[in-house]
């Protein structure tokens, strides 16, 4: 018995997971108490049930794993209320109970499983259809293995806490606070991968860098809050015509970039940079009703190219040599005018 108990302490110690802890504790309190089943429950207050986890059956006496029973008919409910951790006659202690009834149970022992709170969480059981005598050993035995559990639980659950926190900084070191878009690092990261994959297939990728011209003459004439709301606005109204398409992310001030895969016939690609270049210009053209101000705005500068077997860098330094040409001819063509028409009483 000595040499199981060491082999099973030995996988006690290696566990790394709930599972890999609870079944050799399990078979090592059966051996120490002689209870035919020893099985851990976690118990639901608020819908009042108790489920079993884990659980290790010898003889007649047959706990399933899954089973979950209403909470007011457990013996372990009667055992933390009256606070008897180990009963060797439940029919004349607890003989109301149905469970214990259809099980036949004779012999009960328990210790709660708590939170670091103290709140109980669970228990770890055993039972047996005849009427033993459990030894002071056995009996620290459960209170040590209730605690061992305890303590892994409390572990496992910082453990998925600290995960979380981490994959939430990891999502806001790549979202631009202001717009809620991707920002210049989630950018080059998915140009990185579309670039590569497009090295690999002899595709092409849509690359887009887009200006909002004018932007800071509406900062300088009203104010960074009325900037702030324009950015947002112009984010949204972005988003509606890249949505679905590829990865529009905002990589400054008033500069947004816009990536997508495109096909292996330049033509097409070449086309396609040419629709998403007007769709976002055309998106961002027109009225804003903003906080004390209402305009008319002449719409972003986009310039979008179809790109491959280059680097990010030069992805995007073509992208905004495009953009810059685009720039320049658009002001050519207002004549130099203001992108902006403020209403009357706005300015």
């Amino acid at each position: 018995m000595d040499e199981l108990l060491e082999r099973l302490s030995q996988k006690v110690v290696s566990a790394n997971n709930l599972e890999g802890l609870v079944r050799p504790l399990l078979e090592m309190l059966g051996i120490l108490t002689g209870l035919e089943s020893t099985y851990l429950t976690s118990v639901d207050f608020g819908r009042e049930v108790q489920t079993v986890l884990y659980s290790r059956n010898e003889g007649n006496a047959q706990i399933t794993e899954g089973l979950q029973v209403q909470w007011f008919d457990t013996l372990c409910q009667r055992s933390l209320e009256s606070g008897r951790r180990v009963v060797s006659n439940v029919r004349e202690i607890w003989g109301d109970s149905r469970a214990a009834s259809d099980l036949e149970i004779c012999t009960y022992a328990s210790a709660p499983v708590c939170a670091e709170s103290g709140a109980v969480i669970g228990t770890l059981c055993g039972i047996s259809r005849e009427s033993l005598e459990i030894s002071s050993r056995a009996r620290g035995a459960l209170n040590v293995f209730a605690k061992l559990i305890s303590e892994h639980i409390e572990r496992e659950r910082l453990i998925e806490q600290l995960t979380l926190a981490n994959e939430h900084l990891a999502r806001r070191a790549l979202i631009d606070e202001m717009t809620g878009l991707p920002n210049r690092r989630a950018l080059h990261e998915e140009l990185g991968r579309l670039m590569a994959s497009a090295a690999s297939d002899g595709a092409y990728v849509a690359v887009c860098m887009i200006d909002l011209d004018g932007f800071k003459e509406l900062n300088d004439r009203r104010g960074h809050a009325v900037g702030d709301q324009f950015l947002q606005t112009c984010a949204e109204r972005l988003l509606t015509a890249t949505s679905g398409k590829g990865l529009l992310a905002r990589i400054g001030g008033d500069e947004f970039a816009f990536v997508a895969a495109a096909s292996a016939d330049y033509d097409e690609a070449a086309s396609l940079a040419e629709v998403i270049a007007g769709s976002i210009t055309a998106v961002t053209t027109g009225d804003y009703i903003l906080p004390n101000v209402r305009l008319h705005y002449a719409g972003a500068t986009a310039g979008c190219v179809a790109v491959r077997f280059a680097t990010i860098q030069q992805a995007l330094d073509q992208a905004d040599q495009e953009m810059y040409r685009v720039k320049r001819s658009r002001h050519a063509a207002r004549g130099g005018k203001s992108t902006w028409t403020f209403n009357q009483g706005s300015a």
